[in-house]
């Protein structure tokens, strides 16, 4: 095992045992975290910590190793990203009625408050934009890149249990292993991270946007 997958691994199973270890003893979430501006400050400076490690891992080789070029084909990539995003809200639909994932993570506010609409914003930029970055560099990029050494289904697979443990929950997790895979997947065709970074964007904005008009 070479001392960068070994780094990775190491930060992400921290990141694992963070999230579990968060969820069990902090007891119920806030529904309206979108609404404070403390979520957004904490979200920007903890992916800013965790993007810094990642490129400290990449080194002298982060565009190479985080896939930051050009898709093969931007017609492909296109083709890939639709399938994908179409799969996955299909999985989602089928299963959510059952895990009830959408509550787990505590970011459902109960209606909108136009009076918080600034922090919403800013909550949007950090949850829709930075994170899905920071996310997508993190497991397709510099994860994909020493994982698929070991052969593109185990990169897939691997990257799509990680990703999912990643975040901490229980009842999302089938929702979030099938995203993280279907993900890997769309960088495994395009070997480029933009299309990865663009549709996990779309998720997390769907995502917000919903929470707040449903």
């Amino acid at each position: 095992m070479s001392g960068r997958l070994l780094a990775w691994l190491t930060l992400v199973g921290a990141q694992i045992l963070l999230g579990y270890t968060t969820r069990a003893t902090q007891g119920k979430t806030d529904r309206n975290a979108v609404y404070h501006w403390s979520t957004s400050l904490a979200s920007v400076v903890y992916y800013g910590i965790f993007l810094a490690i990642v490129l400290a891992i990449g080194k002298d080789d982060v565009r190479r190793l985080l896939a930051l070029r050009r898709p093969r084909s931007w017609s492909t990539a296109a083709g890939v990203a639709a399938a994908v995003i179409v799969a996955v809200l299909i999985f989602e639909a089928v299963l959510n009625p059952v895990l009830h994932a959408d509550r787990e993570q505590g970011l459902t506010p109960t209606r909108w408050e136009p009076s918080h609409a600034a922090a919403f914003a800013a909550s949007f930029v950090a949850l829709a934009i930075v994170g899905p970055f920071v996310e997508e560099a993190t497991f397709r990029g510099l994860g994909y890149s020493l994982l698929e050494p070991y052969g593109r289904i185990v990169a897939i697979v691997g990257i799509g249990i990680l990703f999912g443990l990643a975040h901490g929950l229980v009842e999302a997790l089938p929702i979030l292993v099938a995203l993280g895979a279907a993900l890997a997947y769309l960088r495994a065709r395009t070997d480029s991270l933009y299309p990865c970074v663009l549709v996990h964007a779309v998720f997390n904005a769907i995502a917000l946007t919903l929470a707040v008009t449903t």
